[in-house]
């Protein structure tokens, strides 16, 4: 009789490698809650900044808390001189996210509370962190660009500052609620890719910088946080709502995918991506250029019929599809748009490794140590004999 091998699942979809008080992505319903509560409710209640708190403290903040929160995260923005400084010896055509990760590390040496492991101390860097990712985009964006980086607004909440940073012009009221709605929608989604490699990180005890770190580069990839400025490449390569069929008649006959239609987790349309829709859609009316969102739109109606007559099943449209257009409308350069992906995300990173190292009454004693199975090299499944170099 054969033996029964196991099947191995090599992306480790569908195993169960933890459990964790912050975020279901419950993928059947369409549903994404952050400790309790509906993405959907969030982003129509409350401030990232709320949401960040909620995501570290599990519980969302009265006022006191809440003023307190921004006034801990407003005194944190600056960067460091040389942090500064070093950016601005770095190549101007070095990419974004290889920029971002290369700071996290840079902030670490500034930091009072890196070697002291307790909660309290991680919760600190948290904020820090939080705090300066903004400041660390907007202020690679200006030097690229030969101009002096923007000293943070006091009076300006995290997402218009945002903004405000990267442009040195003040949002008007839409532009700063959108930017804040999207970094809520952003801040969390459970153990993807780069959630899962700064809690391995984290497993190890190693300083929540370079889980941090860590889970920047894995956002780096293309598989995981490239999806909403590819889509935006889409939309300029389609130019026009009349060539939507065909682009779609063709990637599909080609084998391809629709960027932004698709998703490795939910069963529904994601709930995120209507709410990004219907901003992208007033901030182009509002300039009275509608022409990548209505794009977006077609696309999003043509995509989903003709899957569903060459699969015979329905695809869903998933939050970076509707992102790349509000981002553009929001003036923020295509290939940023990964990093301001990373601003959001930021808070969930920090929230999932206070979660792997302080859960429970005592810091949890798990390292990740995944196992594989060895299928030989070249020489089989046998060890290979040893030949002298001169005899090779």
């Amino acid at each position: 009789m054969e033996e029964c091998k196991p099947v191995l699942n090599t992306g480790l979809r569908g195993v169960v490698i933890a459990d964790t008080r912050i975020c279901e992505v419950d993928g059947a319903n369409g549903r994404l809650i952050y400790r309790g509560y509906l993405v959907q409710d969030l982003a129509e209640n409350a401030s990232f900044e709320e949401v960040a708190f909620l995501l570290l403290y599990e519980k969302l903040p009265d006022n006191a808390e809440l003023e307190e929160f921004k006034r801990r995260l407003l005194a944190e923005r600056q960067l460091p001189p040389a942090v500064i400084e070093v950016l601005k010896n770095c190549p101007k055509d070095a990419l974004p996210m290889d920029i971002l990760q290369a700071a996290v590390p840079l902030l670490a040496h500034h930091d009072p509370d890196k070697k002291d492991q307790s909660m309290e101390a991680v919760l600190r860097m948290s904020i820090r962190l939080i705090a300066k990712f903004a400041t660390i985009i907007a202020a690679w964006d200006r030097i690229r660009n030969g101009k002096e980086p923007v000293a943070p607004s006091a009076d300006l909440d995290h997402a218009a500052n945002f903004l405000y940073m990267l442009s040195g012009k003040i949002p008007d009221k839409d532009m700063g609620r959108f930017m804040d709605k999207a970094l809520v929608l952003h801040a969390e989604h459970s153990f993807n890719a780069s959630t899962f490699a700064a809690r391995e990180v984290a497993s190890t005890r190693a300083h929540i910088y370079a889980s941090v770190a860590a889970a920047v580069g894995s956002l780096s990839g293309d598989l995981h946080g490239g999806a909403n400025t590819r889509v935006m490449e889409m939309l300029f390569k389609i130019g026009s709502v009349d060539k939507v069929k065909d682009y779609v008649k063709q990637e599909f006959d080609a084998g391809r995918v629709i960027f932004g239609l698709g998703h490795a987790v939910y069963d529904t349309d994601d709930p995120r991506a209507h709410i990004v829709a219907s901003m992208s859609k007033v901030l182009e009316e509002r300039s009275g250029k509608t022409k990548w969102y209505e794009i977006s739109a077609n696309l999003e109606k043509t995509g989903k019929e003709e899957f569903k007559k060459l699969k015979g099943k329905d695809i869903y449209v998933n939050v970076d599809f509707y992102s790349g257009s509000l981002y553009n409308s929001l003036g923020i350069p295509v290939d940023l748009f990964t990093p301001v992906f990373a601003i959001s995300r930021i808070a969930g990173w920090c929230a999932h490794v206070v979660e792997e190292q302080f859960a429970g009454a005592a810091p949890k004693p798990t390292l990740y140590r995944p196992e594989s199975e060895y299928i030989g090299d070249y020489c089989g499944p046998d060890v290979c004999e040893f030949t002298p170099i001169d005899e090779r």
